[in-house]
């Protein structure tokens, strides 16, 4: 059998012309010569890499789901070990690229997303292997990681020292992932969110070249461009591209509340600077692998302390959500009240919070600093809030209740006798002004398409949810939740908010959110990743790539068997 080649594998099955009239049978060519020689590429990287590479049906099945809707089996699974690894993976099906082989190449974490980003039809490289922690310098509290180190092995790692990254995303959420998903978590209302505390990344390019990030000055951008590397190109293009679009990027400076395409070219160029990182930053791995992270840590807080408080009537919520906002918590969350009865019914004992309402909002919030005069100007208020409100603030006697509470948005979302509660409209930004509007709106949204859209999110962070439960084994599955997406998407913009706010648009999101870039945003993301990315192989049907009709075809049959979050 011997060894193969990307030459070789060309030189085995001849690309027919390039035409429009032998396109269909250039894709169906492509894939008869993957499907054909796997069992070879497989063995001939496992032979190029330290890490593994699989073909083996079962293993593909594992990494054909994410926590999205979506299914989507990939030809090759790999695990690389290092960022050599990385480098020759990108290589060898960079150099297929070339011959108009096109595999397209999906970068993988914890395998959590919301939007399937994770998913490939043809590669996945997981860096779930990548874990280390590879420096740490207490003194200037910097630590350099690979990039598939998760939150909770860092966190657990900083803590040794003091210190800690005050990201509040899932606990195997990887440093990689919560880079290239940029959420805003509930945390981001104080402390900012991933992005304020990376300080530098190294970058796997599509052709296999590494990419050092750093803020440059003129003079070191135009000395990057001389390079006759992709490096050098990238550096030679963008600063001309931004320029040419230096008006667009203004008015993007001005509105920040979403992530479709690449908006975070704007805090790439400043005050004659250039820093490519914040292009990374919800990209979803579609301009490049990172493989390492510089990051910047603070000192570990006090324990927090934690109140809830419920209302049967949003205004009397809104005020005292604004009151605790301007309290600086750490965490500022609301919750329909249906979303808490639901968790009652799995046998979560939260009489103390629902006490019998029929309808209404819990307030969730917890300080983690000036904790004492916080609770003290929380319990303040206590005299003038309704009769029917319900405030606990945490003592030894309500810590049992408070801790239940906290449990019980993992218990509504896979409470699921009578539903999935896909993620279909996540993570959607709604200005605290017109929050109530919204909550107005949902009502009838809510009776029209007939479904249980409680609400859940983060009001420090403007960063919502709705989960309403779908069977996706009935026919009408995808019709109701593209109907939902849709519906729900225009409701969120008609309140001056965005479908994209707290992640990405992925696969999913991009059925609303490529029809609404204007002509000049998607002239420019394209650009931007057509530098990044000429042969389009990195997660090639993710943001702008994205295909409405591949993405429905590739909605989930089955119930997932994973916890969903």
């Amino acid at each position: 059998m011997g060894l193969i080649s990307p030459r070789s594998v060309v030189r085995s099955h001849p690309v027919p012309p390039n035409s429009m009239h032998n396109l269909v049978h250039f894709f169906v060519v492509r894939d008869i010569i993957i499907n054909k020689m796997g069992g070879k590429i497989a063995r001939y990287l496992n032979q190029l890499t330290i890490g593994n590479v699989f073909d083996a049906p079962e293993i593909l099945e594992a990494y054909s789901t994410d926590r999205s809707v979506l299914k989507i089996k990939p030809k090759f699974v790999a695990l690389p070990e290092s960022t050599d690894d990385i480098r020759k993976l990108m290589k060898f099906f960079y150099q297929l690229a070339l011959k108009d082989i096109k595999v397209p190449i999906a970068i993988r974490g914890s395998g959590l997303d919301e939007m399937g980003a994770d998913l490939s039809n043809g590669v996945v490289i997981s860096t779930e292997k990548l874990n280390r922690l590879l420096e740490a310098d207490k003194r200037e509290r910097l630590v350099r990681v690979q990039a598939g180190i998760t939150l909770k092995e860092l966190n657990t790692a900083l803590s040794l020292n003091g210190l800690v990254v005050p990201v509040s995303g899932h606990e195997m959420e990887t440093i990689g992932g919560l880079i290239s998903n940029c959420p805003s978590d509930s945390y981001a209302g104080k402390y900012g969110g991933i992005m304020n505390y990376v300080e530098r990344i190294e970058v796997v390019l599509p052709n296999g070249d590494i990419l050092h990030t750093n803020r440059f000055n003129k003079r070191a951008v135009e000395k990057k461009a001389e390079a006759k590397t992709l490096e050098g190109e990238i550096y030679r293009k963008l600063p001309k591209v931004i320029k040419e679009n230096e008006a667009l990027i203004r008015e993007m400076r001005k509105d920040c509340t979403g992530s479709a395409g690449y908006p975070t070219v704007a805090q790439a160029s400043r005050k004659k600077t250039l820093d490519l990182m914040p292009l990374f930053f919800g990209a979803e791995g579609t301009l490049g692998v990172i493989s390492e992270v510089i990051l910047r840590a603070v000192p570990i807080t006090k324990r927090p302390q934690r109140v809830v408080a419920t209302f049967e009537d949003f205004k009397m919520a809104q005020k005292f959500l604004d009151l605790a906002n301007s309290l600086k918590p750490r965490e500022l969350n609301i919750y329909d009240i249906e979303i808490i009865k639901s968790a009652e019914e799995t046998g979560k004992k939260l009489n103390e919070v629902t006490r019998k309402m029929k309808a209404g909002f819990v307030v969730y919030t917890s300080f983690d600093q000036r904790i004492k005069s916080c609770l003290k100007k929380i319990e303040s208020v206590r005299n003038v809030l309704p009769k029917s409100t319900q405030l606990l603030v945490e003592s030894p006697k309500t810590k049992a209740a408070l801790d239940e509470f906290d449990n019980s948005l993992i218990s509504f979302l896979n409470h699921s006798r009578s539903g999935e509660r896909v993620p279909i409209l996540t993570d959607f930004y709604v200005p605290a002004r017109n929050l109530g509007n919204f909550l107005n709106d949902l009502e009838i949204l809510e009776k029209s398409l007939k479904l249980d859209l409680a609400i859940f999110g983060s009001y420090s962070a403007s960063n919502y949810s709705l989960r309403p439960k779908f069977k996706v084994e009935d026919e009408e599955f995808k019709k109701k939740a593209v109907t939902f997406l849709k519906a729900g998407a225009f409701v969120v913009k008609r309140q001056g908010g965005s479908l994209t706010g707290g992640s990405p648009e992925g696969r999913v999101k991009a059925v609303v959110t490529n029809s609404e870039l204007s002509e000049a945003e998607k002239n420019l993301y394209l650009t931007i990743k057509q530098i990044f990315d000429a042969k389009d192989i990195l997660n090639s049907g993710t943001k702008l790539g994205a295909d409405t009709r591949f993405t429905l075809t590739h909605f989930r049959t089955t119930s997932s068997a994973k916890i969903m979050i």
